[in-house]
């Protein structure tokens, strides 16, 4: 279906994915200005059930997944005892109790059910853990008419689904799992559905503007979004979440795996932070560019792109933290020549605005 648009590809975490069906800019307004709809089928998920479903994921990600009630979601963090990210992931607490559904990054679905397993025998417990990626396909409908677009369409009230809550729906006459999720720093919905219906769910959307991964990267870097693999990676760019400022999803009084560790950097403080960067100069900073401060390096960019929306180059770059507060004054590395930037808030949806 893809193809017949017209999409361009590129392989992505061994899938091949659509990079745009117009223009990058094109698709990131529609999801800016109204709605935008993307296949985020790569996306993998993991189902838990069973009698210690809640302590196991309990144990193994950073927030309280005790806090869930069915038709809740929760945005956490899997970590080595090291206290390292191995990886983000938003955990759902299915409706009618019926287990726990939680979404690794591209690649991922294998590398996490193994982990899982591995702990619950290790612990005793009583759960079944699958990679249900192959299974289902997943769809984003992310802007601010995407709610009302979806309503249209599906059986119940999609507007009645809460932020970071989910329910299950027709949508098109298809069971879906919607949630009230996403991506992009709009309002939207993530549906869930057997692979077997999702070509008849994407062409009952053939309204809304399709994007690709060009926008889905542009959309969430301006939302301070990480990026799995990029702005953290256990081996090629190891951060916890307290370097990587995500330590609103961290709950110091669960048992986690790698919360001593965490625990000794919170006393002690990081040597390294995430923020973000506006660029003053001519030039667009990419992963692996150098930041520096009177010549010394400090630090450097994990995530960089030309907003569409504030039209500068924005950046995520990790700086010592004697350099970190908003306001100081930088440079990046451009292609051997020196660009002066800015530190400020990564959320440059709300600190550009």
């Amino acid at each position: 279906m893809h193809k017949s648009s017209g999409a361009d590809f590129t392989d992505f975490g061994g899938w091949t994915m659509p990079v745009a069906f117009d223009s990058i800019r094109q698709e990131h307004f529609a999801v800016r200005d109204a709605a935008g709809l993307f296949d985020v089928s790569h996306m993998s998920e993991v189902v838990v059930r069973g009698p210690d479903d809640r302590a196991l994921l309990n144990r193994l990600t950073t927030n309280d997944v005790r806090a869930l009630t069915p038709g809740d979601a929760q945005y956490t963090c899997f970590l080595n005892e090291s206290g390292v990210i191995i990886d983000d992931a938003v955990v759902y607490r299915q409706p009618k109790r019926d287990g726990y559904l939680f979404v690794p990054n591209v690649g991922h679905g294998e590398l996490m059910t193994t982990r899982l397993l591995e702990y619950a025998n290790e612990w005793s417990m009583d759960v079944s853990i699958s990679d249900s990626t192959s299974e289902l396909a997943l769809v984003a409908v992310q802007g601010p008419d995407a709610v009302e677009t979806v309503d249209a369409v599906s059986s119940g009230s999609v507007s009645a689904i809460s932020r970071f809550s989910c329910c299950r729906l027709e949508v098109a006459g298809v069971s879906c799992l919607v949630a009230r999720t996403g991506y992009t720093g709009e309002d939207g919905v993530e549906i869930f559905v057997d692979s077997e219906d999702s070509e008849e769910l994407w062409a009952s959307l053939n309204s809304v503007q399709p994007c690709g991964l060009g926008a889905r990267d542009t959309l969430r870097l301006e939302a301070g979004l990480l990026l799995s693999g990029q702005d953290f990676d256990p081996d090629d760019e190891p951060r916890t979440p307290i370097e990587a400022g995500l330590t609103f999803v961290v709950d110091f009084e669960t048992e986690f795996v790698g919360r001593q560790a965490l625990e000794r950097q919170r006393e002690s403080g990081p040597k390294q932070r995430l923020v973000g960067l506006r660029i003053e100069g001519r030039g667009i900073p990419r992963n692996g560019y150098d930041v520096l401060v009177d010549g010394e390096r400090i630090g450097h960019v994990t995530s960089g792109t030309k907003s569409p929306t504030f039209n500068v180059p924005l950046a995520f770059c990790y700086v010592d933290c004697n350099h970190a507060d908003p306001g100081t004054t930088v440079q990046v590395e451009v292609r051997d020549r020196m660009v002066e930037a800015t530190v400020i808030d990564q959320r440059f949806l709300e600190t550009l605005e």
